[in-house]
């Protein structure tokens, strides 16, 4: 630099020229020595880097690369040089070495805060991250980094030690306790989430009070995110989670079986008792002919044993087309292929209502996925609904327009009908 001084002063020009020349060449030639060792950090040094993992065989090392981690450091050459180079301007060497210390401060900062991205990015590779979600944790440790980088910067350009912000930052507690309100509850209520297991990636939840009824897609510190089954996306501040309840389907899914718990209403007018046509019927269907014969032997043997006269239908035990239907249901479900056999089965009557006497059926299917698990269900009310009045029973529908003018044609018909014959 001194060189460039004696230069300019062997040209005789006049020496407040020269002084300004001088500043603006030695400028220019820093600023020429940054472009090179930015040039040859990025286009050189990071491109060998990029080749060596590239070629490596580690999976992680493409996860680095692709949050640009040796990029954004390599920006902290320019400031190292420009910090080196201060000394040239002696009454602006303070002021340059400042600002030098906080530019490289802030591309320190920038480093690790991708240097965390990609270490989640890594963890979220393994099994466990679906279990143990660590999102949140790593957004705290940036807050906390770049408060700690905002306290140096500061500290740094007034020229003041971190210790006295530090102090005055204590004032400022509730002020930073209303600004941090959703982060620390967030941080809190992701504590409880991971410890007690409550929700994971991938784990469908249902949440009626945020619309939200999906699969879980991302845990962060303040947010739950959840695609919804019409793919939108809902966000649940996490803190929402401990707070309210919501319904997380994930031991239906782990158990191997969904639930079908659905009821087909008979009309109660069309219950009756087996007539001898009816049970001979019933005898040729593959899955009653074993249980009619062990239930006419159990009531005939009852019926013997005390003596009850069966000319009146009202007396003893005799078998009703609702009792057998019923017993019809319950060995046809333990005979599909599509109901797990190691979980609850149940066909039940309810409680009788205007709607009709409700059969309940209560089984859960040999698969979770919901289009299997909709399909087992719909085969099997499409079969009871067509063969429900094979037993003489109807089910139960609340009269339709078709049904009331049918009801109004039929009496005309009727007199019609009487006219002719006339």
């Amino acid at each position: 630099m001194q060189f460039i001084n004696n230069m300019l002063l062997d040209m005789e020009l006049d020496p407040k020229l020269v002084e300004y020349l001088a500043i603006i060449i030695k400028i220019i030639l820093i600023g020429l020595i940054c472009f090179v060792a930015n040039f040859i950090s990025k286009k050189i040094v990071i491109r060998i880097i990029t080749r060596i993992v590239t070629r490596s065989k580690v999976k992680w090392g493409q996860i680095i690369l692709d949050r640009q981690v040796f990029r954004k450091l390599s920006h902290i050459v320019p400031s190292i040089i420009i910090y080196s180079f201060a000394s040239t301007f002696p009454t602006y060497q303070s002021t340059i070495e400042k600002l030098a210390i906080a530019y490289t401060i802030i591309v320190g900062l920038v480093f690790l805060q991708s240097l965390l991205n990609a270490f989640n990015d890594i963890y979220q590779t393994f099994e466990i991250s679906k279990v143990k979600p660590i999102k949140g944790y790593i957004q705290v440790v940036n807050i906390i980094i770049m408060t700690i980088g905002f306290i140096l910067v500061i500290s740094n350009l007034i020229g003041k030690s971190p210790l006295i912000l530090l102090s005055g930052i204590g004032a400022l507690s509730a002020v930073l306790m209303l600004v941090f309100k959703d982060s620390l509850l967030g941080l809190v209520a992701g504590i409880q989430l991971t410890a007690n297991d409550m929700v994971r990636v991938g784990d469908w939840i249902e949440m009626p009070k945020y619309g939200a009824d999906g699969d879980v897609i991302d845990i962060s510190l303040n947010t739950v995110k959840v695609q919804n089954f019409d793919k939108t996306i809902t966000m649940i501040p996490s803190y929402a989670l401990t707070s309210d309840s919501f319904k997380n389907w994930r031991g239906m899914q782990s158990s191997g079986g969904r639930r079908i718990k659905r009821s087909l209403y008979i009309d109660t007018s069309s219950i009756t008792f087996c007539s001898e046509e009816m049970i001979e019927k019933f005898l040729k269907v593959h899955y009653l002919s074993d249980y009619i014969i062990q239930k006419e032997r159990e009531i005939t043997e009852y019926n013997a044993k005390n003596q009850i006269n069966r000319d009146n239908p009202v007396n003893g035990r005799a078998l009703t087309n609702i009792g057998v239907f019923r017993a019809y249901i319950s060995h046809y479900l333990k005979n599909h292929q599509g109901i797990n056999q190691n979980m609850g089965l149940i066909v039940r009557q309810l409680e009788h209502s205007e709607h009709g006497l409700p059969m309940e059926i209560y089984a859960f299917t040999n698969s979770v996925e919901w289009a299997v698990y909709e399909a087992v269900q719909s085969d099997i009310f499409d079969h009871l609904f067509a063969v429900a009045p094979e037993f003489g029973l109807r089910v139960f529908q609340n009269p339709s327009g078709a049904d009331l003018r049918k009801m109004v044609e039929e009496p005309n018909n009727k007199d019609l009908v009487e006219e002719r014959s006339y």
